[in-house]
């Protein structure tokens, strides 16, 4: 009987136990089938609650995407306004837009659209026109806008800087096509994309070393920038709204007390 009773107590145990083995196994599983070396978590300057973005590196960020990825990939979502007070100031804003002509959104007293330099109000200009020019000139392949990239992958900036970092010779038994390189972080380890960055490529304005390493940190910081240019602002706000919040609770607290105190300190007498 006794038996009976303890093993009664025991199933619930167990059957937790293979949940959660089945659960363990079933992960590893899915981790065994994946196609792609997922990236490490590197630590960011701006991964603190009250950390901000570094701008020194954001500015070396844009150097390189100016010079190296922006002959294919676009941040169409970024207007040379965002530049103000991060990697230019306004005037350098202003001379940096230009610098590019850009189609008027109105047409001219003829009715004809024409181009103008750009305002800083106006998206930073992306390399093709349109899609259809795009894939003409990446044979089919569009490559993709970089504004929200850290957004749009898993890992944010860490895969985007373990890719950059990645490329490397194919190991044995893995053909690629032509065309394609190998990276591990890449979903199924052949990417269309050559290796796009070299040491010494860019001639960095404040004399870093323009290695591999340090352009891929570089420019991936500031594609993080891209996807949340208010950032910054946003925890500025953070810790102003909590400062506020606590004031306020603080003086209710003591409103509260004033108010109740004469109520909950009364004594009260009963005569006969």
């Amino acid at each position: 009987m006794l038996s009976r009773l303890a093993s009664r107590a025991l199933r619930p145990h167990a059957v937790a136990a293979g949940l959660t083995a089945s659960a363990a196994a079933g992960a590893g599983a899915a981790l065994c089938n994946d196609d792609c070396i997922p990236s490490l978590s590197y630590g960011w300057p701006q991964d603190g609650a009250l950390s901000s973005f570094d701008h020194a590196a954001i500015r070396r960020g844009f150097q390189v995407y100016r010079q190296v990825c922006s002959s294919c990939h676009s941040i169409q979502y970024i207007s040379f306004r965002n530049f103000v007070g991060v990697t230019h100031d306004e005037a350098g804003a202003k001379k940096l837009a230009e610098e590019f002509e850009v189609t008027d959104a109105q047409p001219n007293d003829d009715g004809e659209m024409f181009e103008r330099p750009a305002k800083l109000f106006d998206r930073y200009p992306g390399p093709y026109r349109n899609e259809a020019e795009g894939r003409a000139a990446n044979g089919g392949a569009l490559p993709p806008d970089l504004s929200l990239m850290t957004k749009a992958r898993h890992g944010g900036i860490d895969y985007v800087f373990a890719l950059l970092t990645g490329y490397a010779d194919s190991p044995a038994g893995k053909d690629l096509l032509p065309g394609l390189y190998y990276n591990p972080y890449f979903a199924g380890g052949a990417i269309a994309m050559p290796p796009p960055l070299m040491d010494g490529q860019v001639e960095y304005e404040d004399g870093t070393p323009a290695t591999v390493t340090q352009m891929a940190k570089d420019v991936s910081q500031f594609l993080a920038w891209c996807a949340e240019p208010e950032h910054d602002e946003r925890k500025k706000f953070g810790v102003k709204a909590v400062t506020v919040l606590a004031l306020g609770i603080g003086i209710t607290a003591y409103y509260k007390r004033l108010r109740w105190a004469p109520v909950k300190t009364r004594k009260i007498t009963y005569m006969e």
